[in-house]
């Protein structure tokens, strides 16, 4: 399925919903149906339009396969590049040059290294390289089961309709998840500077970056949230590929 029918059920959205329960923002369960209520009736009447349209005949078609194996390889391709810069810690800019996620120097004082806007700047670096990425590739996959039988070029067609229906809701709540990030950066160094005052403990950069550090366990935290969100970004063309790949396998 192309379409974003289990958006709720995601691990992306599972990680969110983790985050706004630790901050006591809400109940999981509530902040997925928050983000799955985004098709008004005048867009849901468009879909089932499309979703009956009659099905047009699908061009002469040839072998395939040769098509099929370059997406795929386009598509693990994208996937890798983007997986590989995330977890090496390094988010491409406009300028085409690079920016490291912003740990703070070990020494540096507490009341300078400690500020989230960096964090943000980093996040928002990497949503914009995946919708780089992203949406040329679903395009071209799509293109692909637009030229296929009537039930591919049937489905292309629904995920143009979701694709443009969601687009504007779609970027509008994934660009707040670097405010919800915050709100977990701020508990996570609330909690650590709490532990230290009951210990009476001086802080420094250093225990922040150590193993459980809680600088150490957010930077894995927003990690694990921006392979979340590719996942997510992907699944409409995973979706595609699947379709493309059964139809080029059935029995004649």
């Amino acid at each position: 399925m192309a379409t974003r029918t289990h958006f709720h059920r995601s691990r992306f959205i599972t990680l969110l919903s983790e985050l706004v329960a630790i901050d006591g923002g809400g109940a999981p369960d509530a902040f997925a149906e928050k983000l799955g209520q985004w098709i008004p009736i005048a867009d849901a009447i468009s879909l089932r339009a499309s979703h009956n349209a009659p099905a047009q005949d699908a061009v002469e078609a040839g072998n395939s396969s040769p098509l099929l194996s370059t997406l795929n390889a386009e598509f693990q391709r994208t996937r890798s590049t983007v997986e590989g810069a995330i977890t090496k810690g390094d988010a491409p800019r406009a300028s085409g040059a690079k920016t490291s996620i912003p740990i703070p120097q070990r020494g540096t004082p507490p009341e300078l290294a400690g500020a989230y806007e960096p964090f943000r700047r980093y996040y928002v670096a990497h949503q914009r390289d995946m919708d780089l990425k992203a949406k040329p590739l679903r395009s071209r996959v799509r293109d692909a089961a637009a030229r296929g039988t009537p039930a591919l070029r049937q489905l292309a067609a629904l995920d143009a309709a979701f694709d443009g229906i969601l687009f504007e809701r779609e970027a509008m709540l994934l660009a707040k998840v670097p405010s919800l990030l915050e709100k977990r950066f701020k508990q996570l160094r609330r909690a650590h500077q709490d532990a230290l005052d009951a210990a009476q403990q001086e802080d420094s950069t250093a225990l922040w970056l150590q193993p459980g550090g809680w600088m150490t366990r957010f930077c894995q935290e927003m990690q694990a949230v921006l392979l979340a969100e590719w996942e997510l970004r992907l699944q409409p063309v995973m979706g595609l590929l699947e379709a493309l790949h059964n139809d080029n396998t059935k029995p004649i």
